[in-house]
């Protein structure tokens, strides 16, 4: 089982922040540093000291860290458009010597468009496919050949398609509970699916249709990498497990219930049932990202159960 963090910066937290939390997590040899893509808080948090860019973001710690892979969970399909993503991410890859993994979504957050004036389309699934259709077969181009599109909503012509990544192949993560389109465009498209705060039961279901899909399109259920997301609150005890779970404002039942909590043990437990149905990598959602000691614990005392 592949652990990796994964943060959600438009709670509130600065570059800095960030950064100690990537390099704390390349030290602690998690498989990776991921960030959401979102620029507006959500729930209760006022989002001090305001969002910062993923993609800016990941940019930064490329070149401050050395080991430790990049990426998103999910780049939001409606705040960039596909060939300016393929440049942003290409460029990312190269600056971190090709250790980038590119998660794209079609965007969901309404709210956040409104803030900053970000078109909302509603036609997004549609345009997911086409973004990624871009995004791919501008790093495919050959260098000296020029890369076409004519979709029904975006055109190139004539591109170069360059800058080229640093890896011959950036991975491509898609992910969602969608019972059709979502499996299609993972069959189509990804070398990650990933199930984000879903029930064991219900990622069963989920990854049973991926694979299915992946059947459909000619490809083997094992070329997919299948991955959950899920809120971590881990103590050495129940009194440590409490503290994390009210520094955070969650009760511990309800992230039991729905996370991976509780006391190393419990994790790790929690983690294999996970593992019993298909799912390779969990991302561990951190919501308080100065309590570097959590990651710590969690490779220290739950890791070394996973085998």
């Amino acid at each position: 089982m592949d652990l990796r963090i994964f943060t959600e910066p438009q709670q509130g937290a600065s570059y800095d922040t960030l950064l100690r939390v990537a390099r704390t997590a390349e030290d602690l040899e998690y498989g990776a540093f991921f960030r959401s893509d979102h620029y507006l808080s959500m729930g209760d948090s006022d989002g001090l000291p305001g969002p910062t860019d993923a993609w800016i973001t990941l940019a930064g710690i490329a070149r401050e860290t050395s080991r430790i892979r990049l990426g998103t969970l999910m780049t939001a399909g409606t705040f960039r458009l596909p060939g300016v993503l393929a440049i942003q991410v290409a460029q990312v890859d190269q600056m971190s010597g090709g250790r980038v993994e590119l998660g794209l979504g079609a965007g969901w957050y309404e709210a956040e468009h409104t803030a900053y004036g970000i078109p909302f389309p509603q036609a997004k699934i549609g345009r997911l496919e086409e973004q990624l259709a871009i995004v791919t077969g501008l790093w495919n181009t050959a260098v000296g050949e020029t890369f076409d599109f004519d979709g029904a909503y975006y055109t190139l012509k004539d591109s170069p398609a360059l800058p080229k990544p640093a890896q011959a192949h950036i991975p491509i993560l898609i992910g969602g509970a969608g019972p059709t389109r979502t499996p299609a465009l993972a069959a189509r498209f990804a070398d990650e699916f990933n199930l984000p705060f879903l029930s064991v039961e219900d990622s069963e279901a989920q990854i049973g249709r991926v694979r299915a899909a992946l059947a459909d399109a000619g490809r083997k259920p094992s070329e997919l990498v299948y991955s959950n997301a899920l809120v971590a609150c881990v103590g050495k005890d129940d009194a440590e497990v409490a503290r994390r779970a009210e520094a955070i404002g969650r009760s511990v039942d309800e992230l039991k219930a729905n996370g991976i909590a509780g006391t190393p043990d419990e994790a790790a437990e929690r983690i294999a049932r996970y593992a019993a149905i298909g799912s390779q990598r969990i991302y561990l959602q951190i919501l308080d990202l100065d309590d570097l000691d959590h990651l710590a614990l969690i490779a220290d005392r739950v890791r070394p159960q996973l085998g």
